[in-house]
C-alpha cells in the first residue's frame, strides 16, 4: 500500500503553526417556533454528505452536520432522518487517507482502499443506495452543474449515480432530483465548488472539465434563485449558509513559501528566492500572498532536478500549483459576490442564514468553543480533515451548531446545540 509522507521541513511548521412520521411528543419547554422539523431535508455537496479525509466513507457519513443537526431537532418535533450510509461491508466507500504515523513532526499519510465500488478494480461505479433520502448531499456537486442541460454530469459523477434509478441515470439532473420533494424544513448549502474547483486547480482551467471554470456571478444568482423557488414552493422554511473564503483553509495555508525557502536554504545557502509561474503565464518570485496547493508538499518535486524544481526562473513550480496573489484577489471577489447573492436571495424569502463564510474566517485565526480550542492547522487544528477541505467530525459538530443558532434566532425555536468533545479532529495513531 502505498504510503506518502509528507516533507519534514513542512510537517514541523504544521504541528507547531425512512418512515412515515410517528406522533413525537415535544418535551416541555422546548420549542419549533414558527418551523417545522417534521420532515427535514439537506441539500448540498460533499460538505452536506459527510466526504472527509479525500473520500466518502461510513464514518464520515454518520457525522455529517445534516445529520447531527436532524439528531437535535428531535426533541423539537423533528422526524426520522434518513442517509444514503454504505453498509458496513462497504464502510471504507470510495477509499480515503488515514494518519498511520507521526515521528518527529512527519506525518504520513496513507490510502484506505475503499471497498464501496461495485465495479471493482476500475472504480467508476459506487454500489447503488436504494430507498428514502433526505440527506441529499452530493460530492462535486455545484449550483450551475445542478441545471445541467446535457444530463451527463449524473452519469459521470459516482456519488450521484449512486443514488439514481437505472432510469435515471443520464436523464436526470440535480435540480430534477431535489425538485418535489416532500418536506417541511429545509437546508441549503451550495456554491463552494463554484469556486472551489477553479482555485484547487491553481485557477487553471481544463477544457471539457466544467469543475475547474468559475460560474458566471449573475448565472449564479439566477440559478440559486431557482433552487429556493424550488424548496419553497409549499411554503416551507428553511435556511442557506454562506460560501467560506476557500483561500482560508488548510489546503492553501499550510506549504507557505516562506517555509519552502527556508527549508531550501538550509540545504543550500545560496539559495535565494522561490520562484513560480503565475496565470499569465509570467515567472517571479513568490511571497505568502501567493498560496501554494497543499498536494505539493508530497509530490516530490520541489528543489529536484539539475536547475532545482521551484528554485530557478528556469524551472518555476507550474501555474497549476500554485493560487497566486491576483488569483486570490479574483477568487475572494467571485466568493463575495456569490453570498450576496445567497444573503439577499434568502433574505428575500424570510429564510435563515447560517453565515459559515465570518465561521471559517474565525477559525482560521483561532477561537475556542465549549473550552476547546479549534483553527485550521493542518492535522492540529481540530477543524478540517486530512485533506485539508472538508471537516472532521468536530468540525461538522461545530458547523452544526452554526445551522443551529441561526435556526432558532430566526424561527424562535430551541434546537439543543451539540457537545463538540464528544466528537474527534483528525485521528491520531496509536
Amino acid at each position: 500500500m502505498k504510503k506518502y509522507i509528507l516533507n519534514s521541513f513542512v510537517a514541523a511548521a504544521i504541528l507547531f503553526t425512512a418512515a412515515c412520521k410517528p406522533e413525537i411528543e415535544t418535551p416541555a419547554g422546548t420549542t419549533a417556533g414558527q418551523a417545522n422539523f417534521s420532515k427535514y431535508i439537506a441539500v448540498g455537496n460533499s460538505l452536506t454528505s459527510g466526504f472527509a479525509d479525500g473520500g466518502l466513507y461510513l464514518e464520515g457519513q454518520k457525522v455529517a452536520y445534516p445529520n447531527l443537526i436532524a439528531a437535535k431537532m428531535a426533541s423539537v418535533g423533528g422526524g426520522a432522518f434518513t442517509s444514503p450510509f454504505f453498509t458496513d461491508a462497504q464502510a471504507n466507500g470510495s477509499g480515503y487517507i488515514s494518519l498511520t504515523a507521526l515521528v518527529n513532526g512527519t506525518p504520513t499519510l496513507t490510502p484506505v482502499l475503499g471497498n464501496g465500488w461495485r465495479d471493482a478494480p476500475t472504480n467508476s461505479r459506487l454500489f447503488k443506495y436504494s430507498g428514502e433520502v433526505q440527506n441529499l448531499g452530493i460530492p462535486g456537486m455545484r449550483v450551475d452543474l445542478s441545471f445541467d442541460p446535457t444530463l451527463t454530469f449524473s452519469a459521470a459523477n459516482p456519488y450521484f449515480e449512486r443514488l439514481l434509478t437505472d432510469a435515471q441515470v443520464g436523464k436526470t439532473n440535480y435540480f430534477q432530483f431535489i425538485q418535489g420533494r416532500n418536506h417541511t424544513f429545509f437546508s441549503l448549502w451550495l456554491g463552494n465548488n463554484d469556486v472551489l474547483g477553479y482555485a484547487t486547480n491553481g485557477a487553471v482551467t481544463v477544457t471539457g472539465d466544467p469543475t475547474t471554470v468559475l460560474t458566471d456571478k449573475v448565472t449564479f444568482s439566477s440559478l440559486y434563485s431557482n433552487l429556493l423557488n424550488a424548496l419553497t414552493a409549499g411554503g416551507q422554511k428553511g435556511i442557506v449558509a454562506t460560501i467560506p473564503d476557500v483561500t482560508a483553509i488548510p489546503y492553501f495555508n499550510t506549504v507557505k513559501v516562506s517555509l519552502l525557502l527556508a527549508a531550501a536554504k538550509a540545504a543550500n545557502p545560496a539559495a535565494q528566492a522561490v520562484f513560480i509561474q503565475t496565470g499569465t503565464g509570467a515567472v517571479r518570485a513568490a511571497t505568502d500572498d501567493d498560496l501554494i496547493r497543499l498536494p505539493f508538499q508530497s509530490a516530490g518535486l520541489f528543489g529536484q532536478g539539475a536547475i532545482p524544481y521551484g528554485l530557478h526562473p528556469l524551472n518555476p513550480i507550474a501555474s497549476n500549483w500554485v493560487l497566486d496573489k491576483d488569483e486570490v484577489i479574483k477568487v475572494k471577489d467571485y466568493v463575495n459576490s456569490y453570498n450576496s447573492s445567497i444573503k439577499s436571495l434568502a433574505t428575500s424569502k424570510g429564510l435563515a442564514i447560517a453565515d459559515t463564510y465570518a465561521y471559517f474566517n474565525q477559525v482560521k485565526t483561532g477561537i475556542n468553543l465549549q473550552g476547546v480550542g479549534i483553527n485550521a492547522a493542518f492535522i492540529t487544528g481540530g477543524a478540517f480533515s486530512l485533506d485539508g477541505i472538508h471537516l472532521t467530525p468536530r468540525g461538522n459538530a461545530v458547523i452544526a451548531n452554526v445551522f443551529i443558532d441561526a435556526i432558532n434566532t430566526k424561527y424562535g425555536s430551541t434546537v439543543p446545540t451539540i457537545d463538540i468533545t464528544q466528537y474527534r479532529g483528525v485521528k491520531f495513531p496509536n
